[in-house]
């Protein structure tokens, strides 16, 4: 009995221990990356229409020795990874590489490890403090799906000289809008979105750009 005592109290002594040095090895690496200090990137990507394509774009992406935390949203396109404040990722530099893998980056967002937030915005604010000529808010239906859908039609917009915003719902397929009439007008937005394979109120998608389409952005086209 006393010898069985003795084996009990050195196994629980010996669990301890190895408890202890464990808690400290965890906390000793949460430390550790505190310092190194981890950046976050968020894309939303356009094109992404299978897992394929996912894989596709995740393995270009490996090239950046680091990275981790890797997720794809498949409904809405959005790729998010971290990546080591010390080597600072450029927000030209990611989307070059959304490029390379035969995609088109939209709305990138990297939030650094100090706080700070870089955009590939900023163009569109400016473009809303220099515009000159009578601001137009109009509502225009446009026939999409998705998440993915929604980027590429309001990036789309924002592309033309002269749109200040553009926000599309999925829900109710309205697109608002806000653009100087003098640099542009709803029919130049609107032939854009069908050329890009979206159907509105006023100009329908060719059958070749509605096909080329991600299928789960092939939404239900009204008959004629």
């Amino acid at each position: 009995m006393k010898n069985l005592i003795i084996i009990l109290f050195v196994t629980v002594f010996s669990y301890t221990g190895l408890y202890a040095q464990e808690t400290n090895d965890t906390d000793q690496t949460e430390i550790t990356d505190k310092k190194s200090g981890k950046d976050e990137y968020s894309i939303q990507v356009d094109g992404l229409g299978c897992p394929f394509c996912a894989y596709g774009l995740e393995k270009k992406f490996k090239d950046f020795k680091g990275i981790k935390n890797v997720n794809i949203e498949m409904e809405t396109g959005m790729f998010t990874f971290t990546y080591p404040a010390d080597k600072a990722l450029s927000v030209e530099v990611v989307e070059n590489k959304v490029e390379e893998a035969g995609y088109t980056a939209v709305n990138t967002t990297i939030v650094r490890s100090d706080g700070s937030v870089e955009k590939n915005t900023a163009v569109v604010s400016l473009l809303a403090e220099d515009a000159e000529g009578a601001v137009i808010s109009k509502a225009i239906q446009v026939w999409g799906n998705c998440g993915m859908c929604e980027a590429r039609i309001e990036k789309t917009s924002k592309e033309i000289e002269g749109v200040i915003s553009a926000d599309w719902d999925k829900n109710t397929k309205i697109l608002m809008l806000e653009y100087d009439s003098e640099q542009t007008d709803s029919s130049v937005i609107e032939a854009a979105i069908a050329k890009s394979g979206h159907d509105t109120e006023n100009a329908k998608a060719d059958e070749s750009n509605y096909n080329n389409l991600p299928a789960c952005c092939l939404y239900e086209r009204k008959q004629e």
